[in-house]
């Protein structure tokens, strides 16, 4: 059987993030995570944090909310960045 050109020839380098995208599809929000799927999505997020993603970001790109994104990084044992921004307290003194 014949198969289509240019289609699919991308599949088999490093994933794409259009394969991610089809991931998050199939785990819809709202719906129970567990297992394989649940360890591989762990990983995903954890790698994706520890390169700079926010948990904001990893939310809307999963189609999960930002609570169960945290709770996953969490129980993976990320170190969660503090929030930025501007900070209250004394200034430091320029001694």
């Amino acid at each position: 059987m014949a198969r289509k050109a240019g289609r699919g020839d991308h599949e088999r380098q490093e994933r794409t993030s259009h394969e991610e995208a089809r991931v998050a599809e199939t785990l819809k929000k709202g719906s129970r995570v567990t297992g394989a799927a649940r360890d591989k999505l762990a990983a995903d997020l954890k790698r994706k944090y520890d390169d700079g993603a926010s948990i904001r970001a990893l939310a809307e790109e999963t189609g999960r909310s930002y609570g169960f994104v945290h709770r996953m990084l969490s129980e993976s044992g990320v170190t969660l960045r503090g929030r930025g921004g501007a900070t209250r307290g004394k200034k430091a003194s320029a001694d």
